[in-house]
């Protein structure tokens, strides 16, 4: 048995490995014309998927091969394609393209520049070669070992990611510092309000859920802006519309908490200024913690940092802090 190609310099941009020789449908050619097209212009090494442009030849939809062959020659391919199309883009690295994988588990994905132009296709036999090494000829395809083939993947990648315990530090430390930077901040600033803590008792007793839920909504959008910018990259456009939907539902997270708090500060203590002053604090956090929840993320991403790592701290350092300006100030203010 021949040996098997080496895996590829995982430091390696994506864009390097990217297979060209798979040709691209228009949107809206019918499936025989579809056909017609990929005959006409051959095919790559290996087919997995079959992608669709628009007008202006960006990305616009994916065909799995089988829908394609049993579907109507009348149908256009907008009626059959995949819209939702997850791509990795250009600036991604080969390491970067393995997480893609193992963590959606498709055999291949589109390379697409920032105005999602199709550069290339890689697949998934970029990373099994070494895996599969030592395979009997008369092993099953692919499809039949997806859950081998993204389980080695998986382990290889965390393997890949693995370092030295003082490697680990030396990347991690520096932004745990934010956490203790804005700890401190929030420390200084309780001080400051200590008259108003100390002349309404029931400002304490909810200072640790108003920093819990707006650490946990922020956490919670973080959470999804990382998963999204996984394929996507950060444009005007993208971060415009992702900012809408996000105000959309700060605001109903915000009145949702915020009224719900009130009425038990309301019910325990019947203390309707302090209700009001606890609920709408609550409120208009809880709408800044989801903006800084896709905020910093997006900013990091863009700034090619690693926002797993860094977004974290950051992000709960300057939750934490502004949620405190809007409680003690509200508080001082009424109360």
């Amino acid at each position: 048995m021949a040996d098997a190609p080496a895996l590829p310099d995982f430091n390696d941009p994506i864009a390097r490995h990217a297979r060209v020789d798979q040709p691209l449908l228009k949107a809206d050619m019918t499936v025989e014309e579809a056909l017609a097209a990929i005959r006409r212009q051959g095919l790559g090494e290996r087919i997995i998927y079959f992608y669709a442009v628009d007008e202006h030849d960006r990305l616009a939809g994916v065909l799995p091969t089988r829908r394609l062959l049993t579907a109507s020659p009348e149908m256009t391919l907008r009626e059959l394609m995949v819209t939702r199309v997850v791509a990795i883009p250009v600036t991604a690295t080969v390491l970067d393209a393995c997480e893609f994988f193992v963590l959606y588990k498709f055999f291949a994905f589109p390379v697409v520049d920032a105005d999602r132009h199709i550069i290339g296709i890689v697949d998934i036999s970029l990373f099994t070669a070494e895996m599969l090494e030592g395979e009997e000829a008369a092993a099953p395809p692919i499809a039949a070992q997806a859950d081998e083939i993204f389980q080695a993947l998986g382990v290889r990648l965390s393997q890949l990611r693995g370092a030295s315990a003082w490697r680990v530090f030396r990347y991690r430390f520096p932004w745990l510092l934010a956490t203790i930077f804005g700890g401190t901040m929030c420390a200084l600033l309780a001080g400051a309000f200590e008259a108003t803590l100390a002349s309404s008792v029931v400002i304490a007793f909810f200072l640790t859920m108003v920093l819990g839920l707006n650490e946990s909504v922020s956490m919670q959008t973080m959470s999804v802006t990382i998963q999204a910018l996984r394929s996507q990259a950060v444009t005007g456009s993208w971060f415009g519309a992702a900012l809408q939907r996000e105000l959309r539902s700060a605001a109903l997270l915000g009145a949702g908490c915020g009224t719900l708090v009130a009425l038990i500060v309301l019910v325990w203590r019947h203390n309707m200024t302090a209700a009001l002053a606890i609920g709408g604090s609550i409120g208009l956090s809880l709408v800044t913690a989801c903006l800084f929840g896709l905020g910093i993320p997006s900013l990091l991403h863009s700034l090619k940092l690693d926002p797993k790592i860094a977004a974290g701290p950051v992000t709960l350092a300057i939750t934490d802090f502004v949620a405190l300006i809007f409680y003690f100030g509200i508080a001082s203010l009424v109360l």
